[in-house]
């Protein structure tokens, strides 16, 4: 099989999605790799190093021959136009983002993956890149609000005086929640955090940070079998509102990670709790490219309401190349066999496989993933 990897042309995109370990790993197994001159030079990997582990460099990353092409993001129209027809396409492709993309995927008769439609199971861990992704994102939230915040994190006592450690408040505890609250202890912060979903919150109190949520009848039956939050009634969210203002105002940094794929964002921070926090508080929205959980914040820019800094990343994973695209790469690899015919070492995905179903937008000319092949068809 021939692999190729594309350069990244997406504003800010520093990622790439193999790295010479794995196209060494791609080699052994006796597939061909072509990268795109340059395509990871953003992430400190030169092309000579990709020469070295046996991958070829070309100018266009050898699309028009490839087998399996593999992105970080979506394929741009001329991408889409060189793909042979029956190559398949890997990358975090946003489908709910841009369905015109899907559409012209569908009709260049290229089989689709989607990564971030990779099933949440036991089997597929290591191909899960929505969590490798925001593992990283966790941990930047953190470094990122440090930079904004005017004071120390950790508390320190000095012969001047004490210097008192900083609030930090997580919301919403899924991957990137639980690296913030850990990323945010080590620093030496008070640490508190909330969900919706009742089994966070023995993972927030094994991490040395304390839950904050109305813990009633609803809060006990509020996550979906797939793992993400229920909406919940307006009863309960009337009383979560009045506990989450009054604790909110007594933060100093607040990190916001709800994301639910498909949907807006939900408003967690509301206008006039950012504004109750003291001046040079901080609040960081990691859910700005779906709408926020803010309504002040807005997409890489860095906003001031009564003294407070609102940031929103729609890419934090990107600050951090080197490892978030070691990691990316690695879920490719760990994807690839579902991908492959063990003998003939051709493109021939496992369709009936349950991963390949949940990861798959199109085959052979159709919108096949069920999320999206109703709306297509109307």
């Amino acid at each position: 099989m021939r692999i190729a990897v594309l350069k990244e042309s997406a504003p800010g995109e520093t990622r790439v999605a193999a790295t010479p370990d794995t196209v060494k790993k791609f080699v052994s197994l006796g597939h061909s790799v072509t990268v795109a001159a340059g395509a990871g030079v953003n992430a400190s990997v030169p092309d000579q190093h990709y020469k070295d582990a046996g991958a070829e460099v070309s100018a266009d990353g050898g699309i028009g021959g490839a087998d399996l092409v593999v992105k970080v993001r979506r394929p741009t129209d001329a991408e889409i136009g060189t793909m042979k027809p029956g190559a398949g396409f890997a990358s975090l492709l946003e489908p709910y983002g841009d369905k015109a993309v899907i559409d012209a995927l569908a009709k260049a008769k290229i089989d689709a993956l989607a990564m971030e439609f990779i099933p949440r199971i036991s089997r597929a861990q290591s191909m899960d890149a929505l969590s490798s992704q925001a593992n990283l994102a966790g941990y930047r939230a953190v470094i990122e609000a440090a930079a904004l915040y005017g004071r120390a994190f950790p508390m320190m006592m000095t012969a001047a005086g004490t210097v008192a450690a900083a609030k930090v408040f997580v919301m919403g505890v899924g991957v990137a929640g639980l690296q913030a609250i850990a990323t945010a202890r080590r620093l030496g912060a008070v640490v508190s955090a909330t969900d919706v979903r009742p089994a966070t919150k023995e993972q927030v109190a094994s991490l040395g940070a304390k839950f904050v949520a109305v813990e009633d009848e609803e809060f006990k039956q509020a996550e979906t079998a797939a793992g993400y939050a229920k909406p919940m009634s307006a009863e309960y969210q009337a009383k979560q509102a009045a506990l989450i203002t009054e604790h909110i105002a007594k933060q100093d940094v607040v990190i916001t990670t709800a994301l639910i794929p498909g949907r807006a964002a939900p408003v967690l921070v509301t206008e006039a709790q950012a504004k109750s926090m003291r001046p040079g508080s901080v609040i960081v929205d990691l859910a700005v490219a779906q709408g926020g959980n803010c309504p002040l914040s807005k997409p890489d820019e860095l906003v001031e309401a009564g003294g407070v800094k609102i940031m929103g990343f729609t890419n934090l994973p990107a600050r951090l190349p080197a490892d978030a695209s070691a990691l990316y790469a690695k879920n490719l690899l760990a994807l690839l066999p579902l991908l492959t015919d063990k003998d003939s070492k051709a493109f021939a995905p496992a369709w009936d496989d349950e991963i390949i179903k949940g990861a798959m937008l199109t085959k052979a000319g159709a919108i096949v993933h069920p999320s999206l092949a109703p709306a297509s068809a109307a």
